[in-house]
């Protein structure tokens, strides 16, 4: 699939990093992806950079609304209040599963696997993320590296607001089905 033919969900609350939101979203459609917005309600969802207030904007449907079948990906951005909120809330778990289920791209960046955590999807998985959150990740069964965009099967996480380049052009891979780092060969795969 071409890019340009894309469309892709992003999942956001109060909270979110703006760059982790607005960056991958401006990408996206820069090279003629659909990009739709979900969160909980319709109002307006509050940014932040770092810890300081940012951009708002508003959401395009809610996560109810949302339908996984609809979409060719997934991106879940960072921001510390924004995936604590989501994990919440069964609705958006439910959706998040439903795109790993069907094999579609999932993006997550920052603290945003914290929502991969709660789904139960990075076991056995190579990943990254902010660092105050790794140990999450290894207790959910992950393997964790430092590096901008880790791949591993159909999930892309990075580390932080200036890895979304790097992010984005591994989530687009990933949708191109052409992916942008090597494979994670886990050690039980490798023939003796």
């Amino acid at each position: 699939m071409q890019i340009s033919d894309a469309r892709v969900l992003i999942v956001a609350t109060d909270g979110f990093e703006e760059w982790e939101l607005f960056g991958p979203r401006q990408i996206l459609q820069d090279k003629g992806a659909e990009v739709v917005l979900a969160s909980l309600t319709l109002d307006p969802i509050q940014g932040t950079i770092h810890d300081h207030p940012g951009k708002t904007i508003r959401p395009d449907l809610t996560i109810d609304e949302a339908n996984a079948d609809d979409f060719d990906a997934l991106v879940l951005p960072g921001g510390v209040r924004n995936p604590d909120q989501l994990r919440l809330h069964g609705d958006v778990i439910a959706l998040i599963r439903l795109f790993a289920e069907q094999a579609k791209p999932i993006g997550a960046i920052c603290h945003g696997p914290w929502l991969l955590v709660e789904t139960d999807l990075l076991r056995d998985r190579t990943a990254t993320s902010w660092p105050s959150i790794r140990t999450d990740l290894r207790n959910a069964g992950a393997t964790v590296i430092d590096d901008a965009a880790v791949t591993d099967g159909n999930i892309v996480t990075s580390r932080k607001p200036e890895d979304v380049e790097a992010f984005t052009d591994a989530l687009i891979d990933l949708i191109e089905d052409e992916p942008a780092v090597e494979e994670i060969v886990h050690p039980s795969e490798v023939p003796a």
